[in-house]
């Protein structure tokens, strides 16, 4: 078990999938919709219920929150349109679909030409028996081509490689499949996906799944969990997380201002979290840093243990700052999933740094193929001119400003900024 930092519970947890209904009104055609502004959703209040808890001491807990009851800003504003909602109404989806997304992020043409041939790997534990059927909903909802293990596009394994052995089944964790899967479909349909189910949430089963993705091909792999930093996360880096000519991403966190494992790691890129909301800019849309409440939002910080990679040059943290990058993730400009497993089947909104990562890592397939001795975090901080750079909001407080305060260039919470094309995520 490893000691808790001040900003963090006791133990593992299992990074960002806080589910809320977004204020999406969607109307004629896939992935259109109006989105109230995230400062009102943000004061919607409904029941949720956390996704699991942990099977065992030492294991991250599954901490993301499903919509279960109350009135969403959805449902309000359909219901100023005269349309009634209807109770845990999952038919129809009332978040940010991969048009949106695209929008957002300048990812449109990028999206139609890029990503064929490339794998992104998808880590997260315990098995999901229903994660191609959700993506295939998910993708001919939004018109995306099939991505199926009959066509090679899909494959599902364990931390092993095996495609029969596969770990126990887990409704939280299904969730959190669900939504990374379906953040791949959004940003790069036209790449293949491997899922690699570790047998469970410990560093040392989801590190082997790491490894294991790479030595089945991915060149880039999507970690959406963490926890508190330790002493022994140097050794965790060698043994899990340097691979170079691989883009590694990991969620930063969603309990706001602190740091977190392996987002520290010196070896991988730091994916941090934004409210993204529609905008009458010539971008067309807005971000600032995701902060919920005092305990819920990006996570950023200085690293206790982690060296400071040498293309990381802010002058405040003398080791490894968190974050490099960063992508919506505020549950209250949450985006859209399908799920199926041991809930009703249907859409629900999901936020979350947990939405972030595997935006990031799809980012980097549009980009192309890692030059096979770099560390893909260190292309952000090449091309900053290409970024969105998100210059407000905060996820805390701290002693050193842009550790947890959104400024203009590099800060903590959103780092360099957000996906402007792909140009930022090349060589």
């Amino acid at each position: 078990m490893r000691t808790h930092s001040p900003h963090r519970r006791p133990g593992w947890r299992r990074v960002g999938t806080a589910a809320a209904a977004t204020a999406a009104l969607v109307l004629t055609g896939l992935g259109t919709a109006v989105h109230a502004d995230a400062t009102t959703s943000s004061k919607v209040t409904w029941t949720a219920t956390p996704c699991a808890t942990p099977k065992r001491a030492g294991e991250l807990a599954c901490d993301s929150l499903r919509v279960t009851g109350g009135t969403t800003a959805f449902q309000k504003a359909r219901q100023a349109r005269g349309v009634t909602p209807k109770a845990a109404d999952a038919a129809t989806p009332t978040g940010y679909g991969p048009t949106d997304l695209r929008s957002a992020y300048g990812l449109t043409a990028a999206a139609a030409s890029g990503g064929t041939g490339a794998t992104v790997a998808i880590v997260d534990a315990y098995n999901d028996p229903n994660a191609e059927a959700d993506l295939a909903t998910y993708r001919s909802y939004y018109g995306l081509p099939a991505c199926t293990t009959a066509n090679g596009c899909f494959k599902k394994v364990s931390q092993t490689g095996s495609t029969t052995s596969l770990p126990s089944s887990d409704t939280g964790w299904s969730e959190e499949i669900s939504l990374d899967l379906d953040m791949v479909s959004a940003i790069a349909p036209n790449a293949h996906i491997l899922l690699v189910e570790a047998t469970s949430p410990t560093m040392a089963n989801l590190g082997k799944s790491v490894n294991e993705a790479v030595a089945l091909g991915a060149k880039y792999v999507s970690n959406s969990y963490g926890g508190s930093e330790s002493s022994s996360d140097t050794s965790y880096d060698s043994s899990y997380f340097n691979h170079p000519g691989v883009a590694i991403t990991v969620s930063a966190g969603d309990s706001g201002y602190g740091t977190e494992y392996p987002a520290a790691s010196k070896y991988v890129t730091s994916v941090g979290g934004t409210a993204l909301s529609p905008a009458s800019n010539s971008r067309g849309w807005t971000e600032t840093v995701w902060k919920t409440s005092s305990t819920e939002g990006t996570g950023s910080g200085c690293s206790t243990y982690d060296a400071k990679p040498s293309w990381q040059t802010d002058t405040g943290c003398g080791k490894r700052m968190i974050s490099d990058v960063s992508a919506v993730s505020d549950p209250a400009t949450g985006v859209s999933v399908y799920d199926s497993y041991g809930i009703t089947a249907g859409w629900y909104t999901f936020g979350g740094t947990s939405a972030a990562a595997p935006i990031i890592a799809s980012v980097y397939a549009l980009a192309g193929t890692p030059g096979s001795s770099d560390y893909p975090a260190q292309y952000p901080y090449l091309h900053t001119s290409a970024l969105n750079d998100v210059t407000s909001g905060n996820n805390g407080t701290c002693s050193t400003s842009y550790f947890c305060t959104a400024r203009t260039g590099y800060d903590g919470p959103t780092g360099l900024g957000t996906p402007q094309g792909v140009s930022a995520f090349t060589s």
